[in-house]
């Protein structure tokens, strides 16, 4: 999954994939 999640929301990025829980 190539998307940032960032206090809940999902930025879709494409670049790196970042995932923080």
């Amino acid at each position: 999954r190539f998307a940032i999640r960032e206090g809940g929301r999902t930025v879709g990025s494409g670049v790196v994939t970042k995932i923080v829980e």
